[in-house]
């Protein structure tokens, strides 16, 4: 009994140890309702890892968003993408609590930005209060949940960081409760040969391995075997109680024979080296099959705080005639868990699958500037743009140009120079850089303009052509007519788009004066709230201009009354 209960103590001590770091039963919860996530923290993103968690807000806006503990706004946030409509609290005892894409802010920090908003004329703002100017209470109103910027539905981001570092925590290690029951879900498990002659079942690339599910619950793969060094990588999710949310695990263990060779978790990380999770995952992979394969080993360019042990970077050296018992152990937050073995043969055999082996005319040395003319563009990469040297695939054309494919990741920007000298300087005000996506639909990369010549800065592998967009945006009303009486509407709505550079910038003026129209480019909306209360006068004359990203330009007029 002794031993069983010291078992038990030692799978589930790295959990109690993760929380005991961190104060607990000191912030109360952000909603007024039971926390079901939509995203967990660390979930795997594009070039990013989720740095909070997603509360499910029971497909409502609009839900009380309360203060965790008193403290201290120190950053107010606006913008049309991203975390939209965001708030940063500090709180007395070292850690600051964010929360994003709101549909408003609590009424004196709503009236804060607004006269900001005014000043500036412009709806995405972004300030920072002095300490104490904007205090709060545990529990008081601070915002009003919502779906503003990149979000993809309605749901409240929420983070805890330190205000030191400013390092995101998980927030669950606080003591926030979601219900949990359920073991990871592992979708696919994948072999990599990885030194020069290593080779998976008479393979010499990443293979796909079969396993089942055992009587006990865990996994067991088909006997595997290999020779050299080789690495395993994983695909799956983690699903809580109450929701149907494909969400990130929290923690993978790689054993070898009973010893560990690589483990990490999402207890915490840098945002300053959130990017480099292009290193973590399969990339290739992603970028052919949008599936993001988990790596157990760790590659010499992934510069990732988030790993524990480490032996010989997770890779595993398999010899002849040796026997090998590898396990993974996938993890939620809550402890459920999710074991795999791997039985491995070290046995020499024919290699049947060969590497592929795609050689161009240009290479990419990682570590050194990289320049390349492309006739109609040129393409300059600096150093460690990428990760690793490689073979690089360069295509020329007389206004469009290829450059590789989306299954290799550049950590920095590169430059991208067209040539526009030879179209009149009126073909050029409505030209610009555009990237085609796998639908060869042109999407705007922001231009640069000068002489003659287009540039545009980017992080996007892909094909590149010179666009020409002569159609200005198209403006209309939503909510309201020509003329009418609008004395009991509480707000003003119009729909604004562009069929190709997309909108740039907007402005509108009530009787002459400015007033602010917010901004959702998700449903192409402007909006006007009455509540501001700057008319004068029961005529109102409405002026909304909008510019795409050439510089054409719309306006829209109309005339309705109010008192």
């Amino acid at each position: 009994m002794r031993f069983n209960i010291l078992g038990i103590l030692l799978l589930i001590s790295p959990f109690l140890f993760a929380q005991e770091k961190y104060p607990q039963d000191t912030f109360r919860s952000p909603l007024d309702i039971p926390l079901v996530l939509a995203g967990t923290f660390g979930e795997l993103r594009s070039n990013h890892f989720h740095s909070g968690i997603d509360i499910k807000t029971q497909r409502r806006q609009g839900l009380p968003v309360y203060a965790i503990a008193d403290g201290t706004v120190t950053r107010i946030k606006v913008s049309l993408w991203g975390y939209g409509k965001a708030l940063y609290v500090a709180h007395p005892n070292g850690y600051t609590s964010v929360y994003a894409h709101l549909q408003k802010f609590g009424p004196e920090i709503e009236a804060y930005i607004k006269k900001i908003q005014y000043q500036k004329r412009s709806f995405e703002v972004e300030v920072f209060p002095d300490y104490g100017e904007l205090k709060v209470d545990k529990g008081s109103t601070i915002a009003y949940t919502g779906n503003t910027g990149g979000s993809s539905g309605p749901h409240l981001h929420f983070e805890i960081r330190s205000s030191v570092t400013e390092k995101p925590t998980n927030p669950l290690l606080y003591g926030y409760e979601v219900r949990d029951a359920t073991n990871p879900t592992v979708l696919g498990l994948f072999g990599y040969p990885l030194s020069e002659n290593a080779v998976i079942n008479q393979s010499a690339k990443k293979i796909q391995l079969n396993f089942t599910k055992q009587p006990d619950g865990s996994f067991l793969a088909d006997k595997v075997t290999a020779l050299g060094i080789i690495g395993f990588g994983f695909n799956g999710f983690d699903r809580q109680d109450m929701a149907a949310n494909k969400n990130g695990v929290y923690a993978v263990k790689q054993t070898v024979n009973g010893q560990v060779y690589s483990e990490y978790d999402f207890e915490t990380f840098s945002f300053g080296e959130t990017r480099y999770i292009n290193t973590l995952i399969d990339y290739e992979h992603f970028g052919a099959h949008k599936q993001r394969i988990q790596k157990c080993f760790k590659e010499s360019h992934n510069h990732l705080g988030i790993y524990g042990t480490m032996q010989n970077s997770g890779k595993i050296t398999i010899k002849e005639g040796m026997s090998y018992n590898i396990e993974l152990l996938v993890s939620d937050f809550e402890g459920n868990q999710t074991r795999i073995a791997i039985p491995v043969e070290g046995k020499k055999e024919e290699i049947k699958i060969a590497k592929d082996q795609k050689k161009t005319s240009d290479f990419i040395l990682a570590d050194k500037p990289n320049n390349f003319d492309l006739g109609a563009a040129k393409v300059y990469f600096p150093a460690n743009t990428f990760y690793q040297d490689f073979y690089i695939d360069l295509q020329k054309g007389s206004d469009t140009v290829a450059i590789h494919n989306n299954q290799v990741p550049a950590h920095r920007n590169f430059t991208i120079s067209f040539d526009a000298s030879k179209y009149g300087p009126e073909d050029q005000k409505q030209m610009f850089i555009a990237r085609l996506d796998d639908r060869m639909k042109p999407r705007y990369s922001k231009t640069f303009k000068r002489d003659g010549s287009f540039t545009t800065r980017t992080r996007t592998l892909g094909t590149y052509t010179l666009a020409k967009d002569t159609v200005a945006p198209e403006i209309s009303a939503r909510n309201f007519k020509e003329k009418q009486w609008l004395s009991n509407y509480s707000y003003l709505s119009l729909k604004i788009s562009d069929d190709l550079s997309g909108v740039n910038t907007y402005n509108a003026t009530l009787n002459g004066e400015w007033i602010l129209m917010e901004y959702e480019p998700k449903t192409k909306t402007l909006t006007y709230n009455f509540d501001d209360k700057i008319l004068q006068g029961t005529q109102c004359d409405l002026k909304v201009v909008v510019t795409d990203n050439v510089g054409n330009t719309s306006t829209f007029e109309s005339t309705f009354f109010r008192k």
